[in-house]
């Protein structure tokens, strides 16, 4: 599993005094950061190895400005070139969002994916989600 914790910003609340909703996918993505090292240690958009195909969010329960948010991550499914998240949201305890989240290991200048090193998949496997 991959943690990061959030602190939610004033410019991230909305006109009802929750966090907008259009915020949990950007805070999805900050969970993800790990797993994208695990691509591209150098952190190079030029050599960017993970390109997004598709993203689901379910909002369970709302959540505030002022305390903080807990970000989790795991692998849920591992293929030969695209991989599968599944991601919580936690405030207080409380499950606040989930969702999933499929990646593809992408060559830039080829414009075509590849498969993931064996490396990577074993480091992939220490982060997959047994709970399903």
């Amino acid at each position: 599993m991959f943690h990061t914790t959030i602190e939610p910003r004033v410019s991230e609340t909305d006109g009802v005094g929750h966090i907008n909703n259009t915020t949990v996918p950007v805070w999805f993505e900050a969970g993800r950061n790990q797993l994208f090292a695990l691509f591209n240690p150098e952190w190079s958009f030029k050599d960017w190895k993970m390109i997004i195909l598709n993203m689901n969010v379910d909002f369970i329960s709302q959540i505030y400005y002022g305390k903080e948010v807990e970000v989790y991550s795991w692998v849920k499914r591992i293929g030969n070139t695209s991989l599968e998240l599944y991601e919580e949201i936690h405030q207080g305890g409380e499950l606040c969002a989930k969702g999933t989240a499929i990646y593809v290991h992408y060559n830039v200048h080829e414009k075509k994916s590849e498969r993931i090193p064996d490396a990577i998949r074993l480091e992939l496997q220490n982060h997959l989600y047994t709970n399903m």
